[in-house]
């Protein structure tokens, strides 16, 4: 059995560590209300704009943007990769990172080339030990987002689609469900889909009628000043549920390591009055047994 002093030791340990991990227990459900509000936010503006971004990739057709048209003679394809800074969030950057595992090699059978743009640390780190090809990264991003931060690298993607360099470009993030569950998404941003995304991120119920607008001053200004705004709302509502789905995931990863630090010390407290028992015991024996010989 394990000296009294060790096993004191091992507790006043493993008592400093649950008052860490409830400690960022705490935190984390303290940032998940501002992230999840701030996420709710943004969704219904990026909801709108993804419909009626796919409404007009058929409604105009004395003008197609860049954007709307897809390259099939491109040799490549960009992936823009939403992962978090800071890593004890559970499984949540492993989930994401599998499924873009899946992607790439998805688009690799395909004969085509991989560029890869990355928006958090462990997803940067991650594609530098894979030796995927990173064009941009952007990292440390903070508790609050900042869209002037993140569009520079998204940007890269963008104008290398614009110059007909890549075939597609896919958004892979986490999407927040609620605090005890979110899942990884990864849809396709450009070519603009022919159908809008519905609220669980799938392809809507095809519609029979035809969309068609009246542009002021005119159809080129117009669409590209939304299709601008199509790529800046989807790639902040990513960041921001990736956000939402990162302090709920570190506030239950934590309450699990609280709850098990707590399990560990009973057991160890066990160990040690069980102990401190049996030597007050043996102590009591040698007493007893030297009284009998004199």
């Amino acid at each position: 059995m394990a000296g009294m002093k060790e096993i004191r030791g091992k507790i006043k340990s493993v008592q400093n560590t649950r008052k860490i991990t409830k400690a960022m227990e705490m935190v984390a459900a303290s940032k998940m209300r501002k992230a999840q509000e701030r996420m709710r936010h943004a969704r219904p503006y990026a909801d709108k704009v993804r419909t009626i971004a796919a409404h007009m990739s058929q409604a105009n057709p004395e003008y197609h943007h860049p954007f709307m048209v897809r390259n099939s003679d491109a040799k490549a394809a960009g992936i823009i990769l939403v992962t978090t800074d800071k890593g004890l969030c559970g499984g949540l950057n492993t989930n994401v990172l599998r499924a873009v595992i899946g992607k790439m090699k998805e688009i690799e059978s395909a004969g085509l080339a991989i560029e890869a743009t990355a928006i958090g640390g462990k997803g940067f780190g991650f594609m530098g030990r894979i030796g995927a090809k990173v064009v941009s990264h952007v990292v440390q991003l903070g508790d609050t987002p900042h869209l002037e931060r993140m569009i520079g690298a998204v940007k890269v993607q963008l104008d290398a689609y614009a110059a007909g360099k890549l075939n597609a470009v896919y958004l892979a993030y986490t999407r927040f469900i609620n605090t005890m569950k979110q899942e990884p998404v990864i849809e396709q941003l450009l070519p603009l889909p022919e159908q809008p995304a519905g609220e669980d991120g799938k392809a809507a119920v095809k519609t029979s009628h035809a969309w068609d607008y009246i542009y002021e001053p005119n159809a080129k200004t117009v669409v590209d000043t939304l299709l601008v705004r199509y790529v800046e709302a989807l790639v902040y509502q990513a960041v921001t549920e990736n956000m939402a789905s990162e302090q709920s995931a570190r506030m239950v990863a934590m309450k699990a390591a609280s709850d098990n630090a707590k399990t560990v010390i009973n057991e160890l407290q066990l160990i040690y009055n069980k102990g401190r028992q049996a030597s007050i015991t043996k102590e009591l024996a040698e007493i007893v047994g030297g009284a009998a010989a004199v």
